[in-house]
């Protein structure tokens, strides 16, 4: 999206708040399990991660430590907590996260600095697959949706960072950091 028509920090806070982020809610769960189960099989035991963009009711971290993953949360306006982005992690989530990014560059920089060697990054995003209409797609409608990503800008990325690439569903991929994968962390 151009800089100029992308909202400012007040207008994407003021739309995060309406969203329904509810921890007890099954049908959001069962929503973030899209990305959770498949991420879940692939984890070591005791893998620790992030989930980055928690929004305002952090659920995925919730779900994720409950399958004995202990993951934190961080969010520009609603987990602005510094030093979770001092760690190295075992896996970073991003579910609905990415579309937000005004740096897409820059944020994928920072996300690969956060995984440790063999770390996965675990993306839920609407993908713009070939059948989709640009124009009449309903994830442009969302005026904080600001970047989008189609299956051949996934395979750049995965290529610009070193990191293996892995289509899991129509809106969830995993990409792998180089090197060893994750162990299990005391």
């Amino acid at each position: 999206m151009d800089p100029a028509d992308r909202p400012d920090a007040a207008a994407e806070k003021a739309r995060y708040v309406t969203h329904k982020n509810d921890p007890e809610d099954r049908g959001y769960r069962d929503f973030l399990d899209r990305l959770a189960a498949p991420l879940a099989a692939r984890l070591p035991p005791g893998a620790r991660g992030l989930d980055y963009g928690s929004g305002p009711g952090p659920t995925l971290s919730l779900m994720l430590t409950e399958r004995g993953f202990p993951t934190r949360s961080w969010d520009p306006f609603f987990a602005p907590e510094p030093q979770a982005l001092e760690e190295r992690y075992d896996f970073v989530t991003c579910t609905e996260t990415v579309e937000h990014f005004h740096r897409p560059g820059e944020e994928f920089q920072r996300l690969d600095g956060l995984l440790r060697p063999g770390g996965i990054l675990a993306v839920m995003t609407g993908i713009l697959h070939g059948d989709v209409d640009f124009a009449t797609w309903w994830y442009v409608r969302d005026p904080t949706h600001v970047a989008f990503f189609s299956l051949r800008s996934l395979e750049w990325i995965a290529v610009r960072h070193a990191w293996e690439l892995e289509v899991v569903g129509p809106t969830v991929v995993l990409f792998r950091k180089g090197g060893a994968p994750p162990t299990a962390r005391p």
